[in-house]
């Protein structure tokens, strides 16, 4: 089998054997050869885990069908027994749709396993021949419908049957079913664990998939001391009945007189007046027979309570002594009970451990994170506390250990990224960063290749409030991209006194510009350029941050981020070309404004000149007869002298500012004006 498996896969003159794995649009489904590490397969894993966990609980079931249905007779609860049987006959159609699957599942060639997961044997004769050879026997022990066989055909067609026969045949049943359905259990097991690497995907998950194992375990050592209980009374009665089958009680004791289907017989209803079966089988009062550990199923009125009531009790009696491994148990020396007990102690050690170990390692694993940040905040707490740092400074160092944890809840995103490829890592970088990229309106301009390689290189950056992300002059090492929060950037042009510029940057903002003017440089040297404004956090920021190395391998590379749509766009939304506009636009408006005072107070003056000559003249023609003229002369000529010398003042005013303009602009003097010089604009040029 081995050596065709090989030649099946090694050798192209039997690709005709490899039929196509799930799913073949041209084929029906009964012709589907299903792959086993697929989706579909892996959910029908866990489906069938859950049934054979939920057949392992319905068959214990079957111990409760006993009752006692009247004084001295055992009784089989017809109505439980149908439901039960209706409800395992469908838990064993799944037995029996897994066989299937399992015929027309593939199976990985040992020989092919040398590196790798190995190749896939898809030819169904050999499926089937593996199947046969390994799992069909145990599978088709744990799908046979025996016990409803047994209960409704074998059982009524038997002679001499009663509700005591039918009991035993029933566990018996039952029992030896029981051992391939948990053999079904480990396997199926293991082989998720295989796939998928663990049964449950959350922590809680596992947990409780643990705890239900223990109650499951519970609930069987409960349902089996409920019938052992059974036996037990009914062992009683047996052998007061032996006592009187003789000749000296009428009428002699028979079997058929402890069976409920008779009775009716007038010879039972004779002998119960006369037997000492009930005086002597009573477990309160029962002085020769010890009913031991099984005493609390009659006296507490188990065996005759409804069946929910009967259920939580026996479920409760299991789960006691399981966890207290049987130390309360009160035994006989009956043997079948002392084996019991033992069984119980065992089980209980073996299973309890099992169950704190497995629990405690979910739930580490759940907490494992958690715990170590504790641990790193407590050492952060000694170190400050040995520095004597600042209780200010304790506190932002505090907030921002909080404020991390929150955000990554302590996942070094940046180490599972380098594990995985090159391709999947793109597809959640693109997956985690294009949409936020797009919202910055620089980005918003460039194409998706490009985005991609920017993408590819941002890394994400947390910043608490009143964090100083850059100061003025200090080197640009990164641009960052706001994705929430509020940033304050503010200049003061180099120090200048009395010039202080202040504006907030938001989502979709960025700051660090100058290292993009740095980037598009052709021949930029080493030396990372320096800021140019302080960037202080208003709020808690997250962003993405883009390197120095990373935005000058991507300009190089990709020369489309030469371009003048781009360019345009940088000047737009950079917000130092903003400032620098609008105190430039300042500066020419207050120009403008001094321009048209001097025109408008030289259209006045000449105004007034022309006035007072036409004036002088008419005096002079008239003669100067009156006074009053020469008064309201001397007024005219005050207000003109007035006008004359606050113009002649705004015009040295106007031509010393153009003086030392010039000479800052032509650089001949020593004295130069400090102002808000235009930012460096990068080269868009292809090299």
């Amino acid at each position: 089998m081995n050596n065709n498996s090989k030649i099946t896969h090694r050798h192209p003159s039997s690709a005709a054997k490899l039929l196509p794995l799930i799913y073949d649009h041209h084929k029906p489904w009964w012709n589907q050869i299903l792959d086993p590490g697929s989706e579909f397969v892996n959910q029908w894993n866990h489906i069938f885990l859950v049934t054979c966990l939920f057949a392992l609980f319905l068959d214990p079931l079957y111990f409760f069908l006993p009752v006692i249905g009247g004084r001295v007779c055992m009784t089989i609860d017809l109505g439980l027994s149908v439901l039960i049987t209706l409800i395992r006959s469908v838990v064993d159609l799944f037995s029996v749709l897994h066989m299937a699957m399992k015929f027309r599942t593939a199976y990985v060639a040992p020989s092919s396993r040398v590196f790798g997961r190995g190749e896939l044997v898809t030819d169904p004769k050999m499926i089937a021949v593996r199947y046969l050879k390994t799992d069909f026997i145990i599978d088709l022990a744990a799908a046979l419908p025996l016990p409803q066989i047994v209960f409704w055909f074998v059982i009524p067609a038997s002679r001499g049957r009663t509700a005591a026969h039918s009991n035993h045949t029933i566990s018996l049943m039952i029992i030896l079913q029981y051992i391939p359905r948990l053999l079904i259990i480990f396997p199926l097991n293991q082989r998720i664990i295989k796939t998928t690497g663990v049964v449950a995907k959350t922590a809680w998950a596992g947990a409780a998939y643990n705890l239900l194992l223990y109650l499951l375990a519970s609930h069987i050592l409960g349902a089996s001391w409920y019938l052992l209980a059974f036996e037990r009374q009914y062992s009683c009665w047996k052998q007061e009945c032996r006592k009187e089958q003789n000749f000296t009680h009428s009428p002699s004791c028979t079997p058929l007189f402890l069976d409920c289907g008779h009775d009716d017989m007038p010879e039972r209803q004779y002998w119960l007046k006369n037997t000492k079966v009930l005086t002597e089988c009573d477990a309160s009062t029962s002085q020769d027979f010890d009913f031991g550990m099984f005493a609390d199923a009659f006296t507490e009125d188990v065996a005759s309570s409804k069946f929910i009531e009967k259920y939580f009790y026996c479920l409760w009696w299991g789960l006691k002594n399981l966890t207290s491994y049987g130390q309360s148990l009160d035994t006989s020396t009956y043997i079948g009970e002392t084996l019991f007990s033992s069984l119980i102690c065992l089980a209980g050690l073996v299973l309890f451990a099992q169950l704190i170990g497995n629990m405690q390692t979910y739930l580490q694993s759940s907490t494992a994170r958690l715990e170590q940040w504790r641990v790193k905040r407590r050492d952060t707490e000694e170190w400050m506390r040995h520095r004597q740092l600042p209780p200010d400074l304790q506190d932002r160092v505090r907030r921002f250990v909080q404020y991390k944890w929150l955000a990554t809840r302590g996942v070094d995103e940046e180490e599972i990224l380098r594990a995985l490829p090159l391709d999947i890592r793109r597809q959640i970088q693109r997956h985690l960063c294009l949409a936020l990229v797009r919202r910055v309106p620089f980005f918003s301009q460039m194409d998706d290749q490009l985005l991609d390689a920017i993408c590819e290189r941002l890394v994400s950056s947390l910043s608490t409030k009143d964090t100083y992300i850059v100061r003025e002059g200090d080197p640009v090492n990164e641009m960052l991209f706001i994705i929430r929060g509020q940033l304050e950037s503010s200049t003061t042009n180099g120090g200048r006194s009395g010039f202080f510029n202040s504006i907030t940057l938001k989502l979709g903002d960025f700051c660090g510009e100058e290292l993009l003017t740095w980037a598009l440089m052709p021949s930029s040297n080493v030396n990372l350029p320096s800021s140019t404004r302080t960037v202080r956090s208003l709020t808690e920021v997250e962003a993405f941050a883009l390197r120095a190395e990373d935005l000058k391998f991507v300009a190089n590379q990709f020369k489309r981020l030469h371009s003048k749509r781009l360019q345009h766009a940088f000047r737009y939304y950079s917000h130092q070309w903003r400032t620098w506009g609008a105190c430039y636009i300042q500066t020419a408006w207050r120009r403008l404004k001094r321009k048209k005072l001097v025109e408008e107070l030289s259209r006045q003056e000449s105004g007034y000149n022309y006035g007072g000559d036409m004036d002088r003249d008419e005096d002079f023609e008239n003669g100067g007869g009156d006074e009053s003229p020469s008064v309201d002369s001397n007024g005219q000529f005050l207000g003109a002298t007035f006008l004359a010398s606050k113009f002649a003042a705004n015009t040295r005013r106007g031509v010393a500012a153009q003086k030392v303009s010039s000479v800052v602009k032509t650089g001949k003097s020593g004295f130069e004006m400090p102002k808000l010089f235009k930012p460096d604009e990068p080269d868009f040029s292809a090299d």
